[in-house]
């Protein structure tokens, strides 16, 4: 080992130390708030990804760090609920994911805040620069919006016939209003017509369906929360209405969606625990900058495509990451 590398190891085990000796002399271990707008069982392998992570780091779950988990299944009035518990117990860092962020930081302004997936910071006013953030949240942005026009692309090229395009979004949450207005826009560039319809509750979307399904050829589903715990019922009746789905991620085309194009989850929970690492050892979370993807992933559903009747061409199905079969 190199001499640098060696007095840098150095620095962060005795950074670790003196972590864990200020959390014993307080009679607990440093504890996280691990803070989720969706269900428990949509975050297993990301929460997995996560805790391995920190593992590598040297942060060992029950033994040199404490991690409380809670779960608001997509409910607003929940995850304000959950933050304001974390404030009262005063842990020494909430992670976050999706619409959960905002209401750490309407609960706190003084323990650390590190979003895993948050969909536009910037806009969503979570932090005031990417480069900066500055105050008590950073994490990693999940640039949902930047990634609508390529999904259209994608979908497009399956469809080439593709006349009107259904969309469904949470009207409840700003940023993913701004991708369906991303798709209204790529749609029109296409050639295509989308057809907008916002949610508010999970009871939303079998009318939706009832609205489109015999006027869309496919469906675009905005990520959310929402959205994403309800994915059984949508892939169920997107299916039974014989409508190809293009879906923010893996594990949603997996579940039965057609396609996906977006970031690696995992990698981004990954990520999360690398910021939480560098705060616990002593870093202001202002000053840690946003981080962007760097891995995005195009994943097909042969099984789904057979089902729906479409025949994937060769040339299309070179250009994925992963076809589940």
């Amino acid at each position: 080992m190199r001499r640098r590398e060696f007095i840098a190891s150095l620095s962060a085990a005795a950074a670790l130390r003196a972590s864990n000796a200020r959390a014993q002399q307080n009679g607990r271990l440093p504890t996280i708030g691990f803070l989720a707008a969706g269900t428990v069982s949509r975050y297993g392998q990301w929460i997995a990804a996560f805790t391995r992570r920190l593992h590598e780091l040297g942060w060992d779950e029950g033994r040199t760090i404490a991690i409380e988990y809670r779960f608001s299944d997509g409910r607003n009035d929940r995850d304000a609920e959950f933050a304001s518990e974390f404030a009262r117990l005063k842990v020494d860092i909430i992670v976050t994911v999706g619409g959960a962020t905002l209401a750490a930081k309407q609960a706190t302004s003084s323990i650390p805040i590190v979003f895993a997936v948050a969909t536009d910071p910037l806009a969503g006013g979570l932090v005031t620069s990417l480069a900066h953030p500055g105050g008590n949240v950073t994490g990693s942005s999940l640039e949902s919006s930047d990634l609508a026009g390529k999904r259209l692309e994608f979908l497009h090229a399956v469809l080439p016939n593709l006349r009107r395009l259904a969309v469904i979004a949470n009207s409840t949450y700003p940023a993913t209003m701004q991708e369906m207005h991303e798709v209204e826009a790529g749609a029109r560039t296409l050639g295509f017509e989308a057809l907008a319809f916002p949610i508010k509750q999970a009871a939303d979307i079998a009318p939706a369906f009832d609205a489109f399904k015999d006027r869309a050829d496919a469906l675009y589903v905005v990520g959310d929360p929402l959205t994403s715990s309800s994915h059984v019922r949508i892939n169920t009746l997107a299916l039974g209405a014989r409508l190809p789905t293009m879906l923010g991620y893996h594990e949603l085309v997996e579940a039965g969606g057609l396609m996906s194009y977006g970031p690696n989850f995992s990698d981004l929970f990954r990520r999360a625990a690398e910021i939480t690492d560098k705060i616990l050892r002593g870093t202001k979370p202002g000053d840690i900058p946003v981080e962007q993807p760097t891995k995005f992933e195009l994943i097909v559903n042969l099984t789904t495509a057979r089902a729906l009747g479409l025949k994937i061409p060769e040339s299309f199905l070179s250009l994925a990451d992963e076809v589940i079969e």
